[in-house]
């Protein structure tokens, strides 16, 4: 088990979306980032399959069908899209909802930390949009949810992080969160 690897790993992580939250003026809530992945459910999951170069998540979804970690992580930050898909009450089918502003802001800033911490020096402002764009074909998200993230992360990738977080701050000021 890499347990100390894996502690720094997650730290570093949090900390990085805890300071790109105080940039897109989400910052309180970002104090509170990830905070389940310090839970003995998911953490030492984490240590167990640790890889240091993407989640962890995926090689235990590798080596078993189904990641533990994830689906308790999910089921408890609400930073996810994942956790916003609820039974419609005309169709009685599981459907994505759109998510509350807040949260999409804190996913953006998630995506973009996990980004440079994977990445490392070899990060650049369009990886957080590549990937993305990868998973979209088998993504289950709510539309306007998609299309304002990949906004941003296109924004990011053409105009860069200052010019990215500058947009955000201004947004949020002529848009409530619901």
């Amino acid at each position: 088990m890499h347990i100390f690897r894996h502690f720094f790993t997650i730290t570093r992580h949090r900390h990085r979306v805890i300071a790109h939250c105080f940039k897109a003026g989400i910052g309180f809530q970002g104090l509170f980032h990830d905070l389940s992945k310090y839970s003995p459910y998911e953490f030492f999951r984490g240590a167990k399959y640790y890889l240091g170069t993407r989640s962890p998540n995926e090689k235990e979804r590798q080596e078993n069908g189904y990641s533990l970690a994830w689906m308790h992580h999910k089921g408890r930050n609400r930073h996810h899209f994942e956790y916003w898909v609820d039974i419609d009450p005309e169709t009685k089918v599981y459907t994505p909802v759109k998510m509350p502003l807040r949260f999409v802001l804190e996913m953006f800033c998630d995506r973009v930390a996990a980004s440079k911490i994977y990445q490392g020096k070899n990060y650049s402002d369009a990886h957080p949009l590549e990937y993305f764009q990868r998973g979209k074909i088998n993504r289950s998200i709510h539309k306007e949810t998609s299309d304002f993230l990949e906004s941003l992360l296109r924004t990011l990738k053409e105009k860069g992080e200052k010019e990215t977080f500058r947009y955000i701050r201004q947004y949020r000021k002529t848009h409530r969160d619901y």
